[in-house]
């Protein structure tokens, strides 16, 4: 049984191979079903390939298979269906997710984006704001939100196009994750551990290394208190 995003899907796939002979690309399938991120997509795709409805082939570009159809898809015979709505039409959500209240809800500024992967300088242009639940703001001192990019932080949950909330503040303990910067202009999100004189930041991601920095070149700007995702 599929969820509603998990069948439109499917149907996007199925109606492009169609008419173009290959899948659609990562972009086009995240445009096609309004989503912020890449990173729905990606769990979207898994979904579909554990339940049997797709293959992806390794080491090619587009590499997506239709195995089988849903019933009602093979029925309609075409990928513009209407599918009913049945039970556990969402995504799972992430351990330790709660439920945001309207009532609670306070407006941070937006700041830009904070690398999850290779460093770049942070853009902080402040142009918007972004609802948050106020049980997120734990503590004393100002907080804002940015958009991460990247995906060094996956095994810890946080994917790229989520919303992080950042308390500001110069210190943290080993193994908070934090917004550090490098060398005076490079802003990057990652796991803060102290070895010494020197400061090591951490992926969440084994496919990106750990960096070890001396303590003059890291100053940290803040840490996580909270995530944001949408749907």
């Amino acid at each position: 049984m599929l969820t509603r995003k998990q069948m439109e899907l499917l149907g996007f796939i199925h109606k492009r191979i169609q008419r173009d002979g290959v899948p659609p690309s990562f972009d086009e399938m995240k445009d096609a079903l309004s989503l912020r991120s890449k990173s729905g997509i990606h769990r979207l795709i898994t979904a579909l390939e554990e339940r049997g409805f797709i293959r992806r082939l390794a080491h090619r570009a587009r590499a997506i298979e239709i195995v089988k159809l849903p019933e009602m898809m093979e029925h309609n015979g075409r990928a513009g269906f209407e599918p009913r709505v049945i039970e556990g039409d969402k995504v799972d959500q992430p351990r330790g997710a709660m439920v945001a209240k309207s009532t609670s809800a306070t407006e941070l500024p937006l700041l830009g984006r904070i690398a999850a992967g290779h460093p770049i300088e942070a853009i902080v242009d402040g142009a918007q704001n972004v609802a948050v639940p106020g049980q997120m703001l734990a503590g004393q001192g100002n907080h804002y939100a940015l958009e991460v990019k990247g995906d060094s932080m996956i095994d810890a949950g946080i994917n790229s196009g989520d919303i992080v909330v950042i308390r500001e503040t110069p210190t943290a303990e080993n193994g908070d994750i934090v917004v550090a910067q490098v060398d005076g202009y490079e802003a990057t999100l990652k796991r803060f551990r102290r070895q010494g004189d020197m400061i090591a930041l951490e992926a969440a991601n084994p496919a990106y290394e750990t960096r070890l920095l001396r303590e003059g070149q890291v100053k940290v700007q803040g840490k996580l208190v909270g995530l944001i995702r949408t749907y």
